[in-house]
């Protein structure tokens, strides 16, 4: 039976990394790239261990199986992923709704995955309706960027309701990059 929660093991951290590695880019055909999407960051263990001991991500789980999750990244961890430090230090710089964002209490969403045979059955939006519900008392905004190559993932948050704020091209890895937020208080 399929349940949304948050990590409550270091299964569950588990889970997430091998949910991860078999949704890599480099792991997925261009093909499935272009229909399903797929995530860019390899996440370090020991740093998902803590990032989930600080604020713990929500997962959707079939049974004991991870099948989704959508970590939760306070703006401490930063540092910590190195393909994320451009995100972070462009946050400061940036506004929502002609306010800068260093304004806002806010998180970053570090990656969202839904495994194969669980997509298109509203996982990715449950797992968003309980970020709302575990961090809104907490946080008012939650930002992630997200490759423009990535049109699944792109349409799937601006069904949920995160709305483009920037982009950006890194030179480093030659994409553009679009920067969303989504107003957790709405």
């Amino acid at each position: 039976m399929l349940h949304i929660t948050t990590v409550q093991s270091e299964a569950d951290v588990q889970g997430i990394l091998d949910l991860q590695q078999a949704n890599l880019r480099r792991n997925v055909s261009t093909d499935l790239q272009a229909s399903q999407g797929f995530v860019t960051v390899e996440h370090d263990p020991a740093v998902l261990l803590r990032m989930n001991q600080a604020a713990p991500s929500v997962i959707a789980k079939d049974g004991d199986t991870v099948v989704g999750y959508a970590l939760t990244m306070l703006p401490e961890f930063g540092n910590d992923i190195p393909e994320l430090l451009p995100l972070f230090a462009l946050i400061d710089t940036l506004s929502y709704e002609g306010k800068p964002l260093k304004n806002y209490t806010w998180y970053v969403m570090g990656q969202v995955c839904v495994a194969e045979g669980y997509r298109g059955q509203r996982v990715f939006d449950r797992m968003f309706e309980h970020h709302r519900e575990v961090y809104s008392h907490r946080y008012q905004l939650l930002i992630t960027d997200i490759s423009a190559n990535n049109v699944r993932s792109l349409r799937a948050h601006a069904r949920v309701g995160f709305q483009s704020i920037h982009e950006f091209y890194d030179s480093a890895i030659g994409e553009t990059w679009v920067v969303v937020a989504w107003d957790l208080q709405k």
